[in-house]
């Protein structure tokens, strides 16, 4: 099936950046695509500044759009993070996808709050506003079955092992790499979590906004579950294509037998909740 990622340039105008964003699912629906993505933060300007300023109900304005144009294009679709979801009083990062019939299929709220600090160069603390999920999100469609992240998430290994062991063939990753942590751990992070896990991996950011107060790595990136990268972006707006092959990851699986090989024995990592 045909896959499309959505490298959105964001700005600080949520109904145009609704506006650009169906149209762009639009596209990528007239070019085949089966599943569309989109990039973490897609609605807003991502900094801690704004979440609070953009912060919607879920289902609210957002996720009304993207419901009405899963239906009309008749995909499955990921609204990266579609909107700073306010909750309770709380704020979170949440991702939400829509199936063909425009239904809810699963909301995942950010489970790793992005708070780091490399001295010199980038210091960013999501917990200051936001609250982190507590769960797990999966969702099934004829093709294969989906695991979601949201950008951090995709550094914790254990987390993309429990999606590989409850049958997920396809990872996706709405993310906002930045300047620093980009070149340095985008790609390889992506590929690390395909080969450990035989599984495809997806990345989506939004485009690079050199103005921006936190500024995008980009580079929207698809890996095969070989550890090869089969569609990556540059940093400007644009949609990426990729046919995701699960007879070429039957096949890696086959070759390279690592899930019947574990030692569950001596090893194991599993769902709490």
């Amino acid at each position: 099936f045909r896959l499309a990622l959505i490298q959105l340039h964001v700005s600080a105008v949520k109904s145009d950046n609704l506006q650009r964003a169906c149209g762009l699912v639009r596209e990528a629906s007239a070019k085949g695509a089966k599943v569309v993505a989109l990039p973490e933060c897609f609605n807003s300007p991502y900094g801690t500044q704004y979440f609070k300023e953009y912060a919607e109900k879920i289902p609210g304005e957002s996720t009304q759009k993207l419901s009405e144009v899963a239906k009309e294009c008749s995909v499955y679709l990921i609204g990266g993070r579609s909107i700073p979801e306010e909750d309770g009083g709380k704020l979170y990062n949440t991702c939400t996808v829509f199936g063909p019939d425009g239904a809810m299929l699963a909301k995942h709220r950010k489970v790793h709050l992005f708070d780091i600090n490399v001295p010199g160069k980038i210091q960013f603390k999501e917990s200051e506003t936001l609250s982190p999920g507590n769960s797990f999100s999966m969702f099934d469609t004829p093709y294969c079955k989906v695991g979601l992240g949201i950008c951090y998430d995709i550094r914790f290994a254990e987390m993309a092992q429990i999606y590989g062991q409850k049958g997920c063939q396809l990872l996706i990753y709405p993310g906002a790499f930045n300047l620093t942590t980009g070149p340095a751990h985008w790609e390889l992070l992506q590929r690390g979590r395909a080969v450990d896990n035989q599984v495809y991996v997806a990345t989506v950011s939004p485009a690079r906004d050199e103005k921006a107060s936190y500024v995008a790595w980009g580079h929207s990136t698809v890996v095969n579950p070989w550890g090869e990268v089969i569609a990556k972006a540059g940093t400007e707006e644009t949609v990426i294509y990729t046919d995701i092959d699960l007879k070429k990851l039957a096949e890696i699986r086959q070759q390279i037998p690592i899930l019947s090989q574990k030692r569950c024995d001596l090893y194991g990592v599993e769902m709490k909740k």
